[in-house]
């Protein structure tokens, strides 16, 4: 038997687990890992600014393909409890990624340590295992079983801590035979299959909501068919957004109280029955729930068991892998089709375009300051299909999710129950380092950018290139918006003149000087016009440099985005004028029809 330390090991089964990336920052107590990390090869190493960036990095690079594993290091103390947002991230989107941490020697844990924290206990809430390693001969089994949860059921993130004492530790291991843990994903059976497709087939106005789970289990390609050959609309949820082409005809667009398409709720209202697969009912995308079930029969298919009647009771409830129960219900479907068995739903589908083309908001202004809409509507020109979009939460990522256009799944890439600000700059340089040969387009406002950008300097540092559109006005948009309703506008403004930039008038933070500070190039754009050749500039300005460039748009300081301010998607206030002519709306999927 090969005699290693214990760090050694761990590193040893991270590769033979498909681990080749890894985000983190070393300190004192995970330093003998980073030793084995070193020794050993074979991963790369992405030094983060923050140990919260790299948990945000290790997400992105989950995201990114199927598969992946996201893995972030970090050291004894705050560098775990600096990771805890990440893990919440990770587990409310369902998202694999293993936080490994260091810790003060097991004799003194218990005697306030120099940053010594009961870190396994912080995390629990958040994670499928947080476990602190005792003994050193446990740490091959604790990875396996780590790797095993990750895959397993509903994935999520795990935290293992690691005293210095137990890395260091000699135990027998032999990487040659060790072998992954298969994962366990439970089945449909065809008898449920049956009759869930047995209620679609009674209803006249179905409709399919994909959510994030069918894009995780790599499923969307299922999907697509059994679609196609029922000729269901889907409505993709936005975690799910990407499972089928914006362009599809079957597309029906988003449902929602702010992400969502003025078409996509008119069609939902109108359907008698909806089929959810891997979707958990966000209360974003329903609303009051009396609204969103009344009338409609509902099929619930989810991976985890408990997540079935968890919002409200469907009709029928299905656990199983979004993959499993889709490779049945294509089979099915098939079958149905050949003999004839299945009702024609053309003129439901094509109701659906209809209204696509009827019910849509407009983006095209000349106004100086800009208003936002023209932002995205420049995006869509300058970024094509393979474009993969990456945003988190705030006015900037929900007029994006109403005016952007996503082509393939993975391609929009957003942190979706826990929404932290910062999340985008560390996540989309974790997706360029899991795709470099990707168009990268990050999405922010200033609140969101301001967060973490000091992880820009990782992008300098390791030639991770991306474009990130910055949309400024120099408020908290979404709050503000918020407090509407409480008629107040308090604490919200970031409005102050910079007496080192007296140009920005009253847009505060020079943004450009700080990005190039960071070693990163960044364009400042005040008229709509000269967007898209500053789109165009940036994408030549990454491809030659091979660093993140931003491209700022200094925005009209108040601009109210769609949404319901009453929690229901029957009710939502159109700010500002909708398209009227086409003209209005140049890059929307449908030419309008008035």
């Amino acid at each position: 038997m090969a005699r290693m330390t214990a760090a050694r090991a761990a590193v040893e089964i991270l590769k033979r687990e498909g681990v080749s990336n890894a985000f983190g920052v070393p300190g004192a107590a995970i330093n003998p890992f980073y030793a084995a990390l070193e020794a050993s090869g074979g991963i790369s190493h992405t030094l983060a600014r923050h140990v919260e960036g790299a948990s945000h990095m290790a997400e992105g690079y989950t995201r990114t393909h199927p598969g992946n594993i996201g893995v972030c290091v970090g050291t004894s103390g705050p560098a775990g409890t600096d990771m805890i947002t990440g893990l919440y991230s990770a587990i409310g989107d369902s998202i694999p990624i293993l936080c490994i941490t260091g810790q003060a020697p097991t004799a003194v844990i218990h005697k306030e340590d120099f940053q010594a924290v009961d870190i396994a206990s912080i995390a629990k809430p958040v994670t499928k295992m947080a476990v602190t390693v005792l003994e050193a001969a446990q740490v091959p089994g604790v990875f396996q079983q780590a790797f095993h949860l990750m895959r397993s059921g509903r994935p999520g993130p795990v935290l293992i801590d690691l005293p210095i004492d137990v890395q260091l530790t000699e135990i027998e291991f032999d990487p040659e035979t060790y072998e992954p843990l298969a994962a366990y994903r439970p089945a449909a059976t065809r008898a449920q299959i049956e009759k869930a497709i047995a209620l679609l087939n009674d209803s006249r106005r179905p409709l399919i909501v994909a959510g994030g789970g069918v894009v995780g289990a790599d499923a969307c390609e299922l999907l697509v068919e059994f679609a196609e050959l029922t000729g269901v609309p889907v409505v993709p949820t936005l975690m799910g957004w990407g499972v089928l082409p914006d362009d599809h005809e079957l597309n029906a667009g988003m449902v929602g109280l702010q992400t969502s398409h003025r078409y996509g709720n008119a069609t939902f209202l109108e359907s008698d029955f909806v089929l959810g697969i891997g979707n958990r009912w966000a209360n974003r995308h329903t609303g009051r729930l009396d609204v969103y079930t009344a009338g409609r029969t509902f099929v619930h298919v989810d991976i985890e068991p408990t997540q079935i009647g968890k919002i409200f009771a469907p009709d029928y409830g299905i656990a199983s892998d979004a993959k499993a129960a889709l490779e049945l219900f294509v089979e099915a479907a098939r079958e149905l089709k050949a003999a004839g068995g299945l009702p024609d739903r053309s003129a439901w589908a094509a109701s659906a375009q209809e209204r696509r083309a009827a019910l849509q908001r407009r983006t095209h202004f000349d106004d100086i300051p800009m208003k936002p809409q023209r932002v995205y509507e420049e995006m869509n020109k300058a970024f094509g299909p393979e474009t993969r979009y990456v945003s988190t939460i705030g006015l900037s990522q929900i007029a994006g999710a109403q005016m952007l256009h996503v082509y393939r799944p993975r391609h929009w890439i957003n942190c979706g129950q826990a929404g932290p600000l910062g999340w985008t700059v560390p996540a989309a340089l974790g997706i360029a380092t899991a795709d470099p040969d990707a168009q990268v387009v990050a999405l922010s406002g200033d609140y969101d950018f301001q967060f973490m950008l000091e992880e820009l300097a990782v992008g300098a540092q390791h030639r991770i290139p991306y474009v990130h559109v910055l949309v400024n006005n120099a408020y908290l948009g979404l709050i503000r918006q918020a407090q509407v309703g409480l008629d107040i506008n308090f604490q919200v403004n970031l409005e102050f003149e910079n007496i080192n930039s007296p140009e920005l008038g009253v847009y505060g933070v020079d943004h450009v000087k700080v990005v190039e500070g960071l070693g990163c190039k960044a364009i400042r754009v005040t008229d709509p016009a000269e967007l898209g050749a500053a789109f165009e500039q940036a994408k030549k300005l990454a491809a030659e440099h091979r660093v993140p460039v931003v491209v700022e748009a200094i925005l009209e300081r108040v601009t109210n985005i769609a949404m319901s301010r009453s929690n229901d998607i029957s009710d939502v206030t159109e700010f500002e004028d909708l398209a009227t002519e086409p003209g209005h709306a140049p890059t929307a999927i449908r030419p309008l029809k008035v």
